[in-house]
């Protein structure tokens, strides 16, 4: 067995995580170079590398940056609109103070759906910091539930950026990916949250922390006539539940639906069609509706667009090295060998992106690169549907883990919450590594059903 291509794949990924790490280079052009470098390595003409790097890059393009820009503008109504707020207020209210923590959790899993995470925080940190002065309690009983929730629907739940790479790269139902990124994500969510936040107020170094005022006024500014716990629900439901909807009525295929009827589901059920129609009631559900102006819900989807740009490139760059796997032959080669070995895919995918996670810090390339090299093992091993679906939370998974000092993430909580990096690591770490961890194991188990 050639072992040329084995190894360059190792010195590519090894070189990946210099570039990121060590000469900072942006992801976006580490993982451009490295493709290249690579193609050319193991023997690729250099038109043919260049024909890898322009279809693995516009055949992944194709997808993602519809659904990531549909998706952060869906986010910006919700904000924009105060509909945010509603989803918070009302489950808070719901929940009472003593079972806040799980309110949390809830409030973070939905509101992380469609906003991002870094975005999502700022906007309802003013709540963490109104329930630790009322409860008198340290911010780490309210902060670890509500980040547990965020977390793991930014990696496990489309439409966030991470699983909608990984499900391009790997030809993935997104209906499968929702369903299974609820079922796993929800108890990691509750283990690693409410739970964990339990025992770690007990702790005497993650008492008396008292959070530096970090959020201007006009962030958290909301129009005078806010949109309402209901219609912010709806527009995070519809989405997703058109999208199961088509992807249950496929994998069963009922003979008594005719066909037309089979085609219109599959249109309305797909990820482009059930995010137009999500943003376009947002537009005027939450926000003509409510009395905003048409310029501002402009402007708050110009915004929203602009973080989503990076991460659609990085995207792209991220199919252009998995086609580079392919079109070399190093994607077959390296499925045969562990498939000659019998390394379980759930494993290896859960490795892959967990090595990568821990060092260089960002959870999108764990994801990507993760995705990149399950890809062919996958094509090879003629994995479809449902173990698709699980082999993408498995892959969240391991990019979920560990989050530490080489992560923007960790650097975020610890400014916002006023943390020090050593009551971070006993707080955030642990947290996401739970995560992580639950993820993985719920995947395996449902991989015995599925």
């Amino acid at each position: 067995m050639p072992l040329l291509p084995l190894f360059a794949t190792a010195g590519a990924i090894l070189a990946l995580l210099f570039l990121v790490l060590k000469v900072r280079l942006p992801a976006f052009l580490s993982l451009i170079l490295i493709s290249i470098v690579f193609g050319l390595t193991v023997g690729m003409d250099p038109s043919a590398v260049i024909e890898a790097v322009r279809n693995g890059m516009g055949g992944t393009l194709g997808f993602v940056a519809v659904v990531v820009g549909l998706g952060a503008m869906m986010g910006a109504l919700l904000e924009a609109s105060g509909g945010v707020e509603a989803i918070s207020n009302s489950l808070l209210k719901k929940f009472g103070p003593d079972r806040a923590p799980t309110a949390l959790t809830l409030i973070g899993f939905l509101v992380s759906i469609p906003v991002f995470f870094d975005v999502a925080l700022i906007i309802l940190l003013p709540l963490l910091l109104g329930l630790s002065e009322r409860t008198g309690k340290s911010i780490i009983a309210f902060a670890i539930p509500l980040t547990a929730g965020m977390v793991v629907t930014h990696s496990f739940v489309p439409p966030t950026p991470g699983p909608i790479a990984v499900a391009e790269i790997l030809s993935a139902d997104l209906g499968w990916i929702i369903l299974f990124g609820i079922i796993t994500g929800l108890p990691a969510a509750f283990i690693a949250g409410p739970m964990l936040a339990s025992q770690l107020v007990k702790l005497r170094s993650l008492q008396n922390i008292t959070p530096p005022d970090l959020t201007p006024a006009d962030e958290i500014a909301r129009p005078s006539n806010p949109a309402g716990f209901s219609e912010a629900m709806f527009i995070i439901i519809a989405p997703v539940t058109l999208i199961l909807i088509a992807t249950v009525t496929k994998a069963v295929s009922p003979d008594w639906i005719p066909p037309q009827a089979m085609s219109t589901i599959g249109f309305v059920g797909h990820p482009f069609t059930a995010l137009l129609i999500a943003c376009l009631l947002a537009w005027w559900l939450l926000g003509l509706r409510h009395g905003l102006p048409a310029e501002n819900l402009r402007e708050a989807c110009a915004r929203a667009l602009e973080p989503a740009g990076l991460v659609v490139l990085v995207t792209g760059a991220g199919g252009a090295f998995k086609q580079i796997l392919v079109d070399s032959g190093t994607g077959t080669l390296l499925a045969e060998t562990l498939l000659a070995n019998d390394m379980p895919l759930l494993l290896f995918g859960f490795l892959a992106a967990f090595i990568v996670r821990v060092s260089q810090g960002s959870a999108t390339v764990a994801m990507i690169t993760g995705a990149g090299l399950c890809a062919p093992v996958a094509e090879l091993a003629g994995v479809t549907g449902p173990t698709l679906g699980l082999l993408v939370i498995a892959i969240a998974s391991g990019a979920s883990m560990t989050s530490h000092v080489n992560d923007s993430g960790f650097w975020l909580v610890s400014r916002y919450l006023g943390l020090s990096e050593a009551q971070t690591l006993k707080s955030w770490t642990v947290m996401t590594t739970i995560i992580g961890l639950v993820g993985f194991g719920m995947a395996c188990l449902l991989s015995l059903v599925f």
